[in-house]
């Protein structure tokens, strides 16, 4: 089995509803987030997936968050825009793009993250 590992960056503010303490009023961070892929079988040339191909669909996803409040974009203006959420919706429109994402996780700082797989 190989593994794939990408990673990149965004920054945004976001606000978490119903919070008690202070992560319930508007704040930001320079979100990292890694994507995982998992696969039996390289191709032709020995690859799993280009490196180059992953990065430019996560960057594609990420651009719709960077430098925004997330509250206000779908689906976080009804749902929290957790670092678990954040995970989720990354995961799902990665594997969407992709064969073989297995895993996103999505840190908000450097000691704390949220993976969803």
């Amino acid at each position: 089995m190989y593994e794939l590992l990408i990673e990149d960056s965004f920054d945004a503010a976001h606000a978490l509803r119903g919070y008690d303490g202070p992560c319930e009023n508007l704040h930001g961070h320079t979100w990292k987030v890694q994507v995982f892929l998992h696969g039996k079988h390289l191709n032709k040339i020995g690859l799993l997936q280009d490196f180059k191909v992953l990065k430019k669909h996560l960057k594609e996803i990420l651009d719709k968050f960077d430098h925004k409040f997330l509250n206000d974009i779908a689906p976080f203006n009804k749902e929290n825009p957790s670092s678990e959420n954040l995970a989720k919706v990354i995961f799902e429109e990665m594997k969407r793009k992709i064969r073989g994402v297995s895993k996103v996780t999505v840190w908000e700082s450097t000691s704390s993250a949220a993976s969803y797989f």
